[in-house]
Order: structure tokens, then sequence, then C-alpha cells
């Protein structure tokens, strides 16, 4: 008994720089994160000017980051994993870029000046958070009077007990999940940042399970019991988001 109490004591942001140490080749290399076309639709949501600065909030692996750079003046990538950076500072050496910089910071206190960047965004990142209500505020405080938030993630049905399935399997997958929420709950939170949502887009991103659970390093116990829920979910439609076999 004391070492489930000792894991579940474990401060939150310790597992998440722990999981994505161990992750981070495999989560750069995901044909999904990896993929262009991806940060390209949110420069195209966006619409920064040329001039913008721009600044990503767990960055990882650095590709929105850099997607931004040829459409803006300056991209900052910050990421509260050392393992994520390196990959994100070859990547940029790679492409010659100049205008872009990595930096490890903390989402819940960002070390900038209020106002200081012209968009602020967040990619796939906030089921990852304990209070992304506290980020999105940093996110705000961050960005100038009339400058763009974006942020992109995952979100789980508006029913309860079928978002509780959803993150379940997430979080076995993966204990630096914490929750993906609800659409209405990720709008919540820009009304409470005083926000004016002026565009919301959806998408479907199909994920191949076994790299899915490769890519975490899913000890075998628990990607059993993973595609055990998988298997259940294809029949019984748990979840919502129509796992197939």
């Amino acid at each position: 008994m004391a070492s489930d109490r000792s894991e579940l004591s474990r401060d939150h942001k310790s597992v998440v720089r722990e999981e994505f140490t161990r992750q981070a080749a495999r989560y750069a290399a995901n044909p999904t994160v990896s993929n262009p076309d991806r940060a390209a639709r949110l420069v195209s949501a966006v619409q920064p000017s040329s001039d913008a600065r721009v600044l990503e909030v767990a960055t990882g692996p650095g590709y929105v980051a850099l997607g931004f750079a040829p459409a803006c003046r300056e991209v900052v990538g910050v990421d509260l994993t050392e393992a994520p950076l390196a990959i994100a500072e070859r990547n940029r050496q790679e492409r010659g870029l100049k205008n872009v910089r990595f930096e490890v910071a903390d989402a819940e206190r960002l070390p900038f000046e209020d106002g200081e960047f012209d968009v602020v965004i967040c990619c796939l990142a906030f089921h990852h958070l304990e209070a992304p209500g506290k980020v999105l505020g940093e996110m705000t405080r961050v960005s100038r009077p009339g400058g763009k938030v974006a942020v992109e993630d995952m979100i789980a049905s508006e029913h309860a007990n079928r978002a509780a399935f959803h993150n379940a399997f997430e979080n076995l997958r993966d204990p630096s999940h914490t929750r993906a929420c609800p659409l209405s709950e990720l709008l919540g939170l820009f009304a409470g940042a005083v926000l004016e949502v002026e565009q919301v887009e959806t998408t479907t991103v199909v994920q191949d399970a076994e790299r899915w659970l490769a890519n975490a390093h899913t000890p075998p116990d628990r990607a059993a019991q993973v595609r055990g829920m998988l298997e259940r979910d294809s029949v019984e439609d748990l979840s919502g988001t129509r796992p197939a076999f």
C-alpha cells in the first residue's frame, strides 16, 4: 500500500517530465505530431501578421513553433521538459531558422511580461495539465490586448460517463494524461479568461493503436488493459471515440 500512496502523491509535473523524457523521440516521430499540415492549418486559422511575436506553450519537439516561423517576426517555444526541447532545437538548426528560440518554462508561471506577445498558442497539451484554466490565464496575461490566443487539444464527450471511460484508458496508456475536457468546458475556460471566442474547428485524428501505445512506452499489463477497453468500446460505444478493429 505504501507504494500506491507514493504514486498518488507524486507531483504531476514530475510525472510529465519523466514521461516526456522517455517518450520524446517516439513522440517527435509520430506522424500525427510531425505532419507539417497540422502546423500549417493552425497558422492559417490564426493568420498572424508578419510582424507578430508568437509564443508556443508546451512546444514539445517544436513543429508548430517552426511552422509559424516563416510567417512571423519571432517565435518562442517553451516546454517543461528538456528532452523534447533538444529535439526542437535540432529541428530548428536543420531548417536554418534564425527567428525561433526554445527554452524551459513552467506554463503555470510563464517568464514573460504582460502583453509581450501578439499570438499565444498551445497544442495537444491541455489534457496533460492539472490546472488548464490557470495556464490559459497565463497565456492571456502575456498576450497583448487585441492579441490572439489559440488552443488545440483532444476533446472528450459531453456526457460524464463517456468522458470518464475515455480518460481512463488514456491515463492507463500514459500517466501524464490528466483529463481531456469536453468542448463546452474548454469554451468555458476561455470565457473565464475573459477571451472572446472567434473561431472553433473540430476534426478527427485516427491513431494506430499499437503505435499509440508504443509511443508512450505503455507497460505490457497496462497495454493489455487498454486493448481490452478499446475492444469493449468498439462494441458498446462507451467513450464516443469510435475505436475500430
